[in-house]
């Protein structure tokens, strides 16, 4: 792959993997709307990697606090550090289930220009909804129960289809769940990284088992590339959140579609 290639879906995938707009559908469309290739799973996975580090990087906070509530459950003196790591961990089983059971499915049929856009469209609706109601919600995640954790975790699964939004069916999930948008967002975000995680060990396995020095490089250097881009989205989205809505990432999605429409059929 050349550099504008890598810089470009690099920071395509940096800027979507945590905005409510799918990154998965971005970077199934750079090769379909330009001369390049499909880059493949593999290299998704590496900027995935990428942008895993960078929210652990931004929730610093919070990592060393679920490494304490994991070190704390060891011990048998579980605390609310450990009911956190345990939320995530049961929000984290229904995708990768559905991930096993599906995964011929995702590097397939599934990467598909129109699915993305019937996706992209009806669950930009859906977020538009669950949004209206957060106009009342104070929930925090202090008040989650596990319930609440696994119905977000089902929620993500529907992810694995492309167009859907990882982030964005979960934070579409905790907005109907009645928490704040800035605390949907806060535990969609910290939800990326066992999920993330767990694709990353068996994407690095991939590339590493592949022994193909080329395909390494290239894995490299867009989960660098994706990391910044990655930091910069995350900021940006926490702030905006604070005093605003969704709506822009509504519309986005909608006009999105729409051209996917017009281009595709």
């Amino acid at each position: 792959m050349d550099w504008l290639n890598l810089i470009v879906l690099a920071i395509v995938q940096g800027v979507t993997e945590f905005l409510p707009i799918s990154s998965s559908a971005h970077l199934i469309l750079v090769p379909q709307l330009t001369p390049w290739e499909d880059q493949g799973l593999v290299i998704d996975v590496a900027m995935h990697i990428g942008t895993l580090i960078a929210v652990m990087a931004y929730f610093h906070t919070e990592v060393v606090r679920m490494i304490t509530g994991g070190i704390n459950l060891l011990r048998g003196r579980p605390d609310g550090d450990t009911r956190l790591l345990l939320q995530l961990a049961l929000a984290t089983v229904p995708v990768v289930i559905a991930g096993f059971l599906l995964r011929d499915l995702i590097a397939g049929d599934w990467r598909s220009p129109l699915l993305i856009a019937s996706t992209t469209i009806g669950f930009g609706i859906l977020l538009f909804v669950a949004d209206r109601k957060a106009d009342t919600s104070e929930r925090a995640l202090a008040g989650m129960t596990y319930k609440d954790a696994l119905l977000i975790g089902l929620f993500q699964a529907l992810a694995l289809v492309p167009g859907v939004s990882r982030s964005g069916i979960t934070m579409t999930a905790g907005l109907f769940l009645a928490f704040s948008r800035t605390e949907a967002a806060r535990f969609s975000l910290l939800l990326s990284i066992p999920t993330t995680m767990a694709a990353g060990l068996l994407g690095g396995y991939e590339i590493w088992k592949s022994g193909d020095t080329a395909l390494q490089a290239d894995a490299f250097y867009s989960a660098v590339l994706a990391f910044f881009a990655a930091l910069v989205a995350i900021w940006g989205l926490m702030a905006w959140l604070r005093t605003s809505t969704f709506t822009p990432f509504v519309v986005y999605r909608l006009l999105l579609g729409a051209f996917l429409l017009f281009w595709f059929l």
